[in-house]
């Protein structure tokens, strides 16, 4: 299955270009692009997409003379559309993508645009989106002046992305990574509008461009070598070891973002196990399609999943088991790795935050909350999602290509409606079973009598608001 939602998105599986160990080859360059005119991705429901191009391989293009969403052109409507790509396998090594959209209306009218366009390019030396525009745009009324990553607000629903760039080319072992990507105009809705539910997202001339090329290495320093004082316990004190924990399977990487984001998970998230005992690994409406196996820049191929969902949904560890390789990669973000009992191991990428359970060796059971959804890493011009793979442990020794399609494991393993999520409590301490406090319930603090007051004397209702207030007794009623 090759949907149509790859050239969407460039997101190489999350991880870095392989290694190169001394004295090996230099591997063979890897280009790919993808651009696409328009595209709508709204919680739950498939993608709408026009005007797509995807390479590698010979150069490709894709037209429409216009575009409406829905069939009366009232959310969305353009006027015509074009998209190529270009990724030559041989010759010079590089890729671009281009996008173009003419006469852009959004919500009626409440965004417009004479006419968006995306370019995006990759090289052996580097990376750019030069050439990008957006002309006369106008925001609720406003003349707007587009520049690079500019942020609006659109009122108390959402906000727009004005020419949303990324263009690096990073170096990790031995292979430079480089990558350009445009999304012209990005809308991200934040609360229902206009018949589109939170989380839609309206992506208008996106290109994309990637090569991974040899590179020269660069030379680290030697770190100063340290010693640890080994403390000898009591006399007849057991001696606690670690068991060690595993090196991932992803290729070697450079990490450029020291340090972690934490944040304080919602408490009574629920995940009931599958019949195997796992469970989905992100909490809430999400969506996902089989991009396994398609082309990606900087792995050759994309070697798991990407579950679609709003920005901040829980992740969930999807089994009993130990996290480890907790951190940041140029490609990947903020990721981490869960090992299972039987040693499977499973990877979450793209990450907005870690949860404080997400520590290299910390053990956590299936259902708890170990992360949140994000677009961090080289997918962060992306809609938010998380890139999950799995690595079963009878294929470990082949390294990273040592995976499995998540596809039919995911659509397995339990959902929403399995999941149970108390709102009014998400952010609050659960009460311990034991304890032996009355639980929390209304408290009387005192009441006024208004019904001496007369619909037909305007100041008979500030009379009766000022009279003696009665006190409560104290007492508890019993919760409703």
């Amino acid at each position: 299955m090759f949907p149509r939602l790859i050239a969407l998105l460039l997101i190489a599986g999350a991880l870095a270009a392989a290694a190169t160990g001394a004295g090996a080859p230099a591997q063979a360059a890897v280009v790919s692009a993808g651009a696409h005119g328009i595209s709508i991705l709204v919680p739950g429901q498939p993608t709408s997409v026009a005007a797509e191009s995807s390479a590698p391989g010979a150069a490709s293009t894709g037209v429409a003379d216009g575009f409406v969403f829905p069939a009366d052109g009232s959310l969305v409507r353009t006027g015509a559309l074009s998209s190529s790509v270009a990724s030559p396998a041989t010759g010079t090594v590089g890729a671009q993508g281009v996008s173009d959209v003419l006469g852009v209306t959004l919500f009626n009218g409440e965004v417009t645009a004479e006419s968006v366009a995306g370019r995006a390019k990759a090289s052996a030396t580097g990376a750019d989106a030069a050439g990008s525009a957006v002309t006369n745009l106008v925001v609720l009324g406003s003349p707007v002046a587009a520049t690079p990553n500019l942020r609006l607000a659109l009122g108390d629903w959402g906000y727009l992305i004005v020419l949303e760039q990324v263009a690096e080319a990073p170096v990790a072992d031995g292979t430079r990574n480089a990558r350009g990507a445009v999304n012209a105009l990005h809308v991200v809705l934040t609360a229902d509008h206009a018949g589109l539910p939170v989380g839609t997202e309206i992506l208008v001339a996106h290109a994309e461009a990637a090569a991974s090329t040899p590179a020269e290495p660069v030379t680290a320093t030697q770190p100063a070598t340290t010693t640890t004082e080994k403390r000898t316990p009591a006399r007849g004190a057991p001696v606690k070891t670690r068991k060690p924990l595993p090196k991932p399977p992803e290729p070697g990487v450079l990490p450029s973002k020291p340090g972690s984001v934490f944040r304080i998970p919602p408490t009574d998230v629920s995940a009931p196990l599958s019949p195997k005992g796992y469970v989905f690994p992100v909490y809430g409406p999400s969506s996902f399609t089989d991009t396994y196996r398609a082309a990606r820049a900087g792995v050759g191929w994309h070697h798991g999943e990407d579950i679609f969902a709003p920005l901040g949904a829980p992740l969930l560890a999807v089994a009993d088991g130990t996290v480890f390789s907790v951190g940041w990669n140029d490609l990947g973000g903020y990721r981490l790795w869960l090992r299972d009992r039987q040693g499977n191991q499973f990877y979450y990428a793209h990450l907005s935050a870690f949860s404080p359970l997400a520590v290299d060796g910390n053990e956590v059971k299936a259902g708890d909350v170990i992360g949140f959804i994000g677009n961090t890493g080289d997918a962060q011009t992306t809609p938010y999602h998380l890139h999950f793979e799995i690595h079963p442990v009878g294929l470990l020794p082949l390294g990273y290509d040592g995976v499995v399609n998540p596809f039919p494991y995911l659509a397995a393993w339990r959902r929403l409606e399995d999941v149970t999520f108390a709102a009014g409590r998400g952010w609050a301490p659960p009460v311990p079973a034991h304890a032996t406090a009355p639980k929390p319930a209304a408290i009387l603090l005192g009441s006024t009598d208004i019904s001496s007051a007369s619909g037909l004397d305007p100041r008979s209702l500030d009379r009766a608001l000022t009279a003696p207030v009665s006190q409560g007794d104290g007492a508890m009623p019993a919760a409703g």
